[in-house]
């Protein structure tokens, strides 16, 4: 996925997708709070804004439940749209519509009614939402950048698990994403590491990180993810030693090392049934035969001239 037509005086769009999942953040295990987290990520938005006068931005916020934009906001979703904020002389004015934007998108996301019990048992964000919600949104800016300058990407800040029923949506962002040269870095800030986001940067050719030290997550961001794909193109980033490539079942939506595979619409299933429930497809099988008749079967195959032996007649007791 190589894009060669990449040169040093293309804009850059970047689409950051926040995790906001409170089950994970406010977790007693947590090395760090999203109040924390906040303050490095919004220094990360600024540096991509400083870095040209025509970057542009994006932020979406993976809750329970719900995905979002942050920035622009919902009135403002026209890629380069301006939102108001209060002037203040001591400040860049585009940092501060920023940082406002995304700082009352969370508050007011944190401050909705909790979830419902269903998603809350889940414990999981909707982050094939927001990877959808960030393509369309970069479909949008392309079509409407009519010198083709515009190089978009996507980064995903995540620390929730994974969630086996999100495997199908996510998969079919990762191919769209690739077909359109759109790279996905991924940012997993603490916990273990997230299969389907892992195939994601790998297939995208992105940049997936679990750093050792999540209170050094600014110096991550800028180091690894603040790169355009001109500039990563002579650096010596970070990559993945091992990728899982392990999938989720169709049927009980679980991650499987090995299952069935339906040959006509590539269904995935963790345990055998003679009839795929995705497309309805008949298998034709023959039943596998008991051990001891296998191996009776081979011997009289292998020695066709040997005698079969008898089967004992029953005597009558004298």
């Amino acid at each position: 996925m190589k894009d060669s037509t990449s040169n040093e005086d293309d804009s850059n769009l970047l689409v950051i997708v926040i995790d906001t999942n409170p089950f994970e953040w406010e977790h007693s295990s947590a090395p760090l709070k999203l109040n924390e987290a906040l303050k490095h990520i919004l220094a990360f938005m600024n540096a991509h804004l400083a870095g040209r006068h025509d970057n542009r931005l994006a932020v979406i916020a993976s809750h329970v439940g719900v995905s979002k934009f942050l920035y622009p906001t919902l009135n403002e979703l026209t890629p380069g749209s301006k939102i108001e904020s209060k002037k203040d002389a001591n400040v860049y004015p585009v940092f501060k519509v920023v940082n406002d934007a995304v700082i009352t998108g969370i508050k007011k996301l944190l401050q909705d009614p909790g979830p419902s019990l269903e998603e809350a048992d889940t414990g999981s964000s909707k982050i094939a939402a927001s990877l959808s919600l960030g393509l369309c949104y970069i479909n949008q800016a392309l079509k409407s950048d009519g010198m083709g300058h515009l190089k978009p990407r996507m980064l995903v800040l995540t620390v929730s698990p994974d969630s086996s029923s999100d495997y199908i949506p996510i998969m079919n962002c990762i191919f769209s994403a690739q077909k359109a040269n759109i790279p996905i870095d991924v940012c997993k800030i603490w916990g273990e590491d997230a299969v389907f986001l892992q195939q994601a940067a790998h297939i995208t050719e992105g940049i997936y990180m679990r750093p050792d030290d999540p209170h050094g997550l600014l110096q991550i961001l800028l180091f690894s993810f603040l790169p355009d794909m001109f500039s990563r193109s002579y650096l010596y980033l970070p990559g993945q030693d091992q990728v899982d490539f392990r999938a989720a079942c169709f049927c009980h939506k679980k991650i499987v090392d090995i299952g069935y595979v339906c040959s006509v619409c590539l269904s995935i299933f963790c345990s055998f049934s003679p009839v795929c429930s995705t497309c309805r497809t008949k298998f034709a099988f023959q039943p596998l035969l008991p051990p001891a008749r296998r191996l009776g079967a081979k011997a009289t195959a292998s020695n066709p001239g040997s005698p079969r032996p008898s089967t004992p007649t029953p005597s009558a007791a004298t």
